[in-house]
């Protein structure tokens, strides 16, 4: 029997090499219920962090070793890649703009609100399930489309373009009942109800970059 699959709640990864000031984050963290860990480098975090692991991330700028922007970079190339709150003592507008760029959620100057980095935290958690739920979507189209023969895809193709069957079999070289054999074993595997469903799963999954 397979083993049930693992549920974590979300934690919030604050890393930031001043013990004091991630010990204090983490203790207002806690103080509103949220699962907390602390970590003084961005290398000690990646030893435990494990991407299956909800949550957010409060990450300092400027630690020796690698920097929060390199870990940020580290983290972009995983599916589901935390969402990051960037925390500066120091206030660089173009490092601030450029962790937005690539894709953090906000950037807090120190010393700043309380109430705010909850805040922000309480947003990052929200934008994180949403992001697992499309990542775990997204996952489950792509197995059932690689069930699909080579034939089935290219139907799907067509059929995704606009194409009517007949147009789909000449292209093809095939008969239309063919086409239309291998549209319904497609829609059965994808387990789309409808043309309109099968339109948008395939949208979602974006079949050209699937591998």
């Amino acid at each position: 029997m397979k083993a049930a699959a693992v549920k974590y709640r979300p934690t919030v990864f604050v890393v930031d090499d001043e013990t004091d000031i991630h010990a204090a984050l983490a203790m207002l963290i806690k103080s509103i219920g949220l699962e907390v860990e602390a970590y003084a480098s961005p290398h000690a975090f990646l030893e435990r962090y494990r991407s299956e692991r909800p949550g957010c991330l409060v990450l300092d700028v400027r630690m020796p070793g690698m920097s929060g922007p390199e870990l940020q970079e580290r983290l972009s190339a995983l599916e589901d890649s935390p969402p990051i709150i960037m925390i500066s003592g120091h206030g660089e507008i173009p490092m601030a703009v450029k962790a937005l760029q690539d894709g953090a959620l906000d950037f807090l100057q120190k010393p700043f609100s309380d109430q705010v980095l909850l805040d922000r935290i309480q947003q990052a958690i929200v934008l994180d399930a949403a992001r697992r739920r499309d990542n775990e979507e997204r996952r489950e189209l792509r197995r059932r489309y690689h069930t699909l023969t080579p034939r089935e895809r290219e139907v799907v193709q067509g059929v995704v373009a606009g194409l009517i069957n007949k147009v789909i079999a000449t292209q093809l070289n095939v008969s239309t009942r063919t086409v239309e054999i291998h549209r319904a074993h497609a829609m059965e595997k994808m387990q789309a109800p409808s043309l309109s469903s099968l339109v948008r799963m395939l949208a979602v999954l974006n079949p050209p970059n699937a591998r």
